[in-house]
């Protein structure tokens, strides 16, 4: 997927209730003005969500995705699940996959693996999460670990021309930390050329995530190469976001 828009992508987590669909109004008022032509801006509220955002949306330049999906991609005895199908008939075209929550609750690189491929059959476009540990990070291992997590992800996969990579330091997920910004800017950079590499694709799209809120933002943004940002908490208040 290469294009010149940057992405804005509001990742609810468990947060929302019917009232606060209508707190969209904002967005969608500022998704039409020309100046933020640009801008693409998608939603990806609970899944008793979905179908609510969708019908808000529908006539409006915003698009709604899926916060995760089942890694079984047809129907099945798979007790409070939900996969790609269902995310599709109800009207998402993105999903986010690999998210830290979902890979702290058990996901492997093998159940992300299955998940995107059951995402891609369905034409869903992924939100490819990845991103080191704290751990991982003072032990020099944030390039090593973050092309296993594409490699093992992308496994059998040729075609990601639907992907969009998102990189989410865990350290920094929640804690009011973001990267020092040349240090950013360069794993960026060792993000994109890996993929170029590894998969011929000629502008990989690389967002951020991690404690992102209006006032970093704003530092984030002097990263050209960065293609946009996965928002969690501060994207709940529309006037933030």
């Amino acid at each position: 997927m290469t294009n010149n828009n940057m992405y804005f992508i509001a990742n609810w987590k468990m947060f929302g209730n019917l009232k606060s669909i209508n707190s969209i109004k904002n967005v969608i008022n500022l998704s039409t003005k020309l100046k933020y032509r640009k801008a693409k801006i998608i939603y990806c509220p609970p899944y008793t969500l979905l179908d609510q955002f969708v019908k808000k949306t529908i006539k409006t330049k915003i698009d709604i995705g899926a916060q995760d999906c089942h890694s079984h991609q047809n129907y099945g005895a798979f007790t409070g699940s939900i996969n790609a199908k269902m995310i599709k008939n109800a009207g998402s075209k993105f999903i986010i996959i690999g998210h830290s929550d979902t890979r702290n609750s058990g996901d492997t690189n093998k159940i992300i693996n299955l998940k995107i491929k059951s995402s891609l059959n369905e034409k869903l476009k992924i939100i490819f999460c990845i991103g080191e540990t704290l751990k991982e990070k003072r032990n020099k291992k944030t390039s090593q670990i973050i092309n296993k997590q594409i490699k093992k992800g992308l496994k059998n996969i040729k075609k990601i021309n639907n992907i969009i990579f998102a990189y989410e330091p865990v350290w920094s997920i929640g804690t009011g930390i973001i990267p020092e910004l040349d240090d950013l800017r360069n794993q960026v950079k060792k993000i994109k050329t890996f993929i170029k590499k590894t998969y011929k694709v000629k502008n990989p799209l690389v967002l951020y995530g991690g404690s992102v809120n209006p006032k970093n933002i704003i530092l984030l943004r002097k990263i050209s190469s960065i293609n946009g940002f996965l928002i969690g908490t501060a994207s709940q208040n529309s006037k933030k976001f």
